[in-house]
C-alpha cells in the first residue's frame, strides 16, 4: 500500500502493482508487439519487389517505432493507462496525483520503455524498481507516473453499490434530482464503492465533501446529522430506482406502439365501441394510489450496512462511528419528517 496525494490535497491509499504482475503484464505486451513486428516487417518486405532498397529501409524504421513506441503509447493514452497487457492483469498507469496518464506521459514512459526493455533488456527496470519504494522503472520517474493495482470487489458485480437506508426512503421519493450530473453521480458511486478501503479520516473528509455537492443541487434538503455515506446511498439508490422506472415506461410504450402486449407476443385487437364503453383500455393510465416502497436490493458484503453504532463497525475499520466527528457541513431538512431512529442522529 502507498499514499497517493490527489489533486484537492486528499491523501488515499493504493495499492501499488507488484513486480511479478508487472513483469507479466510486459512479457505479455512485449509477446503481442513481436508478433505485430512480424507482420508488418513481412507486408513490408513486399514492398521490396516494387520499390527500392531505401525505401523499404524506410518503411521498415517507420513500422517498428510503430509497433515498439506507438503501441504502448497509444494503448495507454486511449485507454486511460492500459495496454493489452495490462487488462489481463488488472493494471492501469495513472499520473502522480491520481489522475489519467496524459499522452505527454504515455509517449515518455514508451520512449523510456524501448530503452529499458528493447535496448538493456529490461535490467535498468528491474533495478529501479527494487530500489524504489512504489516499484517505479525509468519510464515512470522521468513521466510522473505509477503502475496501481486495479481492484474490482465481488460484491460490486453482484450487485448495486448504492442501497436505500430505510430511515431516509420518505425523503429520497420527493427528491429533485435533475440537476445532479453523471460525472458527480459517479463520484459518489466510486466512493461507496471504496468505502471500507479508505482510512477513516480520508472516509469522513471525503464523504462530507461529496455530500455538500450533492446536497447543493438536490432538494429539499436533507435531515440534519445524517452520515454522509447514507445520505449518498440513497440519492444514488433513489436515481437508480426512477431511472429503471423511467426505462420500462419507454419500453412499455414502444411495445404498444408496435401493438404488442409488454410481456407477449400476439398483437392487441383493436377496442370495440362496445367494449371501450365497458371499461378503460388495458393500458389506460394507471390508477392513483400511495406510492408503493421501491425495490431496493439488499446490502452485500463489503456495502455500508445501514446499522446502529455498535454494530457499524464490523468491517476493517472498528469503532468509527463512535469516535467525535465534525459537524456536518451540509444544511438540515425539514422538521416536517419522521423522527430518526436508533441511539445515532443519522438514525
Amino acid at each position: 500500500m502507498a499514499d497517493l496525494v490527489t489533486g484537492e490535497a486528499v491523501a488515499l491509499d493504493i495499492r501499488v502493482a507488484r513486480l511479478a504482475s508487472r513483469a507479466c503484464a510486459v512479457l505479455l505486451d512485449l509477446l503481442f508487439q513481436l508478433v505485430l513486428l512480424n507482420i508488418v516487417v513481412y507486408v513490408v518486405a513486399m514492398t521490396s519487389l516494387v520499390a527500392d532498397d531505401a525505401w523499404t529501409v524506410g518503411l521498415t524504421l517507420l513500422a517498428v517505432v510503430a509497433v515498439v513506441v506507438g503501441y504502448p503509447c497509444a494503448f495507454e493514452t486511449l485507454s486511460r493507462g492500459r495496454t493489452l497487457g495490462k487488462m489481463a492483469l488488472g493494471l492501469r498507469v495513472v499520473g502522480d496525483d491520481g489522475g489519467p496518464v496524459r499522452f505527454r506521459q504515455a509517449l515518455v514512459r514508451a520512449l523510456a520503455g524501448f530503452v529499458e526493455f528493447w535496448v538493456l533488456y529490461g535490467s535498468p527496470a528491474l533495478i529501479t524498481s527494487f530500489c524504489n519504494r512504489r516499484g517505479k522503472r525509468l519510464g515512470d520517474l522521468f513521466a510522473g507516473t505509477i503502475v496501481i493495482q486495479e481492484r474490482v470487489p465481488a460484491s460490486a458485480l453482484l450487485g448495486p453499490v448504492a442501497v436505500m437506508p430505510p430511515q431516509l426512503a420518505w425523503w429520497a421519493r420527493n427528491l429533485e434530482l435533475s440537476m445532479l450530473s453523471d460525472e458527480l453521480a459517479m463520484t459518489a458511486r466510486q466512493y461507496l464503492s471504496r468505502f471500507w478501503e479508505l482510512l477513516p479520516e480520508v472516509r469522513d473528509s471525503l464523504g462530507h465533501r461529496i455530500a455538500s455537492q450533492v446536497v447543493a443541487v438536490v432538494s429539499p434538503p436533507p435531515p440534519a446529522g445524517v452520515r454522509p455515506e447514507i445520505l449518498l446511498s440513497a440519492v444514488l439508490a433513489e436515481r437508480r430506482h426512477r431511472e429503471e422506472l423511467r426505462l420500462a415506461e419507454r419500453r412499455a410504450r414502444r411495445m404498444r406502439r408496435l401493438g404488442f402486449p409488454a410481456w407477449g407476443s400476439a398483437p392487441v385487437p383493436a377496442p370495440v365501441p362496445a367494449m371501450a364503453a365497458a371499461g378503460p383500455a388495458p393500458y389506460g393510465p394507471p390508477r392513483q394510489g400511495p406510492p408503493a416502497a421501491p425495490p431496493f436490493s439488499a446490502p452485500r458484503p463489503g456495502q455500508p450496512q445501514f446499522l446502529p453504532p455498535n454494530d457499524y463497525g464490523a468491517g476493517p475499520y472498528q469503532n468509527v462511528l463512535n469516535a467525535p466527528r465534525p459537524p456536518a457541513p451540509y444544511p438540515a431538512g425539514p422538521g416536517g419528517g419522521p423522527p430518526p431512529r436508533g441511539p445515532h442522529p443519522g438514525y
